[in-house]
């Protein structure tokens, strides 16, 4: 009853935050010299990397969160464009009373709670309030405020008298605050500057941990932000140069490239199983990690360039996934390492399995998919939904005689003018790599005709998919692109057009060594970067976040 009655404050805070999208709120008026606040709720990855490293990662999630939305290319953009719903509230309740039934149970709180109460019985605020003041300020990603203290420890209190346990009162009081705004929102409060709003330190210090880490500031960097070294040049660099060369950064990095390349579509990635008999929910699974370990061991542990990306003949294999590229594998449990032939048409992102199975159809692959989600996954150049009344049937004759391979369709289908706009910015990139199927698996011929693969892209002419990859490493957008979404995914917004000289200077420094580790710190370190921008209008929306109600 206790925990229902100290829900109805916060309760009204989800409620107003599901009535509209939220971007940068202010608490007063622009223009009175007062902060402003910028809100983004945790991403269903932020929230559970979160509670594991406060609490420890076999804490387990006892229920459902709330769905994430991508905004611009991106989850993490949309994270600032949504909010908690009435429903999704209560299954972060569930999930917060689920949490701090763990951390207070006897198998933990023995390392998780720093005291021990004079009788367990009972109340103990000396107890209770070290430990919700040093859970509260990694929780809140703050120190907690003197009131916010306050009413924790009475919670505690008076759920302890109730429940004659200490330890039933300090769960009440962590699952209080375990669904307080304050924490399922990332808030990020400005004061005005000559440029914008400048981030407070602790708002520095949660920008650049989810930027790096795809998670909260550990105890250290809080230090800093306490000590005020993040409003400094060099203790910014400092920390920086610390996270980056963390094993977390590498969880960072893979966090970025799974919201850039869109891997939440693996949660509902099907393939007609009389077509493709190997293919499986361990086949999807395995093909997404694939591509992870790839891109963590050529941009963070060899520290290369990121255009390789596209051309390296390194892969990473399982037992699951060597039957579709015709490899043996040794290892039954683990991964391994082999390196493709010179020229084999699976070198690099591109021909990676969960490349070509996410962008294909579940009975087809899809040279207009691929070729539109390399315009607009790397080049960020968007393609246009096709008009609601195009006939695709021409394109779905799959075992057609007459138009034996998917060069052939799509040319009869692009005969009508509605269609071949569209289709020329599309399948030009993904018809060289018609010689991976649906599923990845190599093939020469469709239908008894040989596949070309052959193509142009930006003035290059090339044969087959290796030449695409030539192709696109020359091309400047696969760079700029990068920086665009590694500044969006770390802001929650595209950069504004006042920015974009600033962009401009990122981009130029990145194209020195095409180093993501590099990237990331410049972008991290940069004032801009911790800075909100202007709201566009004088009259913003007023909302008054309560730690702790």
């Amino acid at each position: 009853m206790l925990l229902h009655q100290r829900w109805r404050p916060i309760l009204g805070v989800a409620i107003l935050l599901a009535a509209a999208p939220i971007s940068a709120w202010s608490i007063a008026k622009e223009g009175r010299g007062e902060p402003v606040t910028k809100l983004r709720r945790l991403t269903q990855e932020q929230y559970r990397n979160t509670i594991g490293d406060i609490f420890g990662s076999d804490v387990v999630l006892q229920g459902r969160l709330e769905n994430d939305v991508r905004v611009h290319g991106l989850l993490n953009v949309g994270a600032s464009q949504v909010a908690v719903t009435p429903a999704g509230f209560e299954q972060y309740d569930l999930l917060a009373r689920g949490v701090a039934a763990q951390v207070t149970g006897e198998k933990r709180r023995a390392y998780l709670i720093p005291c021990k109460p004079a009788d367990a019985g009972k109340a103990d605020d000396a107890c209770a309030r070290r430990f919700l003041t040093e859970t509260g300020r990694l929780v809140y990603r703050r120190p907690l405020k003197a009131d916010e203290l306050r009413d924790y420890v009475s919670t505690a209190r008076t759920a302890a008298q109730q429940t004659k346990s200490f330890y039933a009162g300090l769960e009440t009081s962590l699952a209080h605050m375990l669904v307080s705004p304050q924490f399922l929102f990332r808030v990020e409060r400005g004061l005005p500057g000559p440029d914008g709003y400048r981030l407070d330190a602790w708002s520095k210090a949660q920008r650049l941990s989810f930027l790096l880490w795809d998670g909260p500031p550990d105890p250290e960097l809080l230090d800093a932000a306490e000590k005020g070294e993040l409003d400094t040049a060099q203790g910014l660099a400092l920390q920086a140069d610390r996270m980056i060369a963390s094993r977390q950064f590498e969880r960072g990095t893979r966090a970025f490239f799974s919201d850039m390349l869109g891997f939440d579509n693996f949660s509902g990635l099907s393939k007609d199983g009389v077509i493709y008999p190997k293919f499986n929910v361990k086949v999807a699974q395995d093909a997404r990690e694939q591509t992870l370990r790839l891109i963590v061991d050529q941009l963070v542990r060899q520290n290369g360039d990121y255009r390789d990306l596209l051309s390296t003949r390194k892969v990473f294999l399982t037992r699951t996934l060597g039957p579709l590229y015709d490899i043996p594998v040794q290892s039954r449990a683990g991964w391994e390492v082999a390196e493709f032939p010179q020229g084999d048409p699976r070198n690099g992102l591109l021909g990676q399995l969960a490349f070509v199975m996410l962008h294909s159809h579940p009975g087809r692959s899809s040279p207009t998919l691929r070729g539109k989600a390399i315009r607009e996954l790397l080049l960020c150049q968007e393609v246009p939904l096709p008009p609601a009344n195009v006939d695709f049937s021409v394109v779905q004759q799959v075992n057609s005689t007459k138009l034996p391979t998917a060069r052939d369709r799509l040319t009869a289908h692009n005969t009508d003018p509605v269609c071949a706009g569209c289709h020329k910015v599309t399948d030009p990139l993904g018809l060289p790599l018609e010689a991976l199927d649906a599923v990845g698996q190599l093939r020469l011929t469709e239908n008894g005709a040989r596949i070309d693969t052959s193509g142009q892209h930006a003035g290059v002419k090339f044969d087959d998919p290796a030449g695409l990859a030539r192709a696109l490493k020359q091309d400047p957008s696969l760079s700029s692109c990068l920086v665009t979404r590694a500044y969006a995914y770390g802001a929650g917004e595209p950069a504004t057009a006042d920015q974009a000289a600033w962009i401009g200077t990122l981009e130029k420094d990145f194209r020195q060594g095409y180093r993501y580790p590099a990237l990331m710190k410049r972008l991290g370190t940069a004032p801009l970067f911790h800075t909100l921008p202007r709201p566009a209008s004088t009259t913003t929306k007023v909302a008054q976040l309560r730690g702790g109600a």
